[in-house]
């Protein structure tokens, strides 16, 4: 491979087909479209999983299950992950968590479980908890902080998808 071939043939401002300009311009005539047939027409518009006719792909291929446009995404963290991570008096808080990628991705809401065991006074902070988890942290001398709502860059993200929607 040469070098200077990596970007032979990419044209980074394409200048757009102007059909209809004349035989000259080998988009003359019938600008591309061809003879007769649906797509010469004007107004012409066909669905993008139509396939002549045939059964389109979309519908031969079986369904499973069901998926929840408005269901919330929830990470979860265990307590034994916590402890690992964390060391005592520190507080847990999202951003914490994030930054030491125990709670991964895009999310909604963050759970805190009570997987395993915790040794340290921590105050944690989640938008829910399971009873075990909430036993365990205040065993342990620690303090639990119920988050309100749902996480704001989640909250920006789920606004932006559903003004594109409507």
């Amino acid at each position: 491979m040469i070098l200077n071939d990596v970007h032979r043939g990419i044209n980074r401002n394409k200048k757009r087909k102007r059909l209809g300009r004349g035989p000259g311009s080998g988009h003359g005539k019938t600008a591309g479209r061809g003879h007769k047939g649906q797509g010469s027409r004007a107004g012409n518009s066909s669905k993008p999983t139509f396939q002549g006719g045939a059964m389109p792909l979309v519908r031969r291929v079986p369904k499973r299950g069901f998926n929840n446009r408005w269901g919330l995404n929830v990470a979860v963290v265990n307590i034994s992950q916590i402890d690992e991570a964390f060391s005592a008096g520190e507080e847990v808080s999202l951003e914490a968590l994030v930054s030491k990628n125990l709670a991964r991705g895009q999310f909604d809401l963050l759970k805190i479980l009570g997987d395993g065991e915790i040794t340290k006074k921590l105050k944690v902070s989640g938008h829910r908890f399971s009873k075990s988890a909430v036993e365990k942290i205040e065993k342990a001398g620690g303090e639990c902080i119920v988050l309100p709502g749902k996480t704001p860059v989640a909250q920006k993200q789920r606004e932006k998808k559903q003004s594109k929607t409507a």
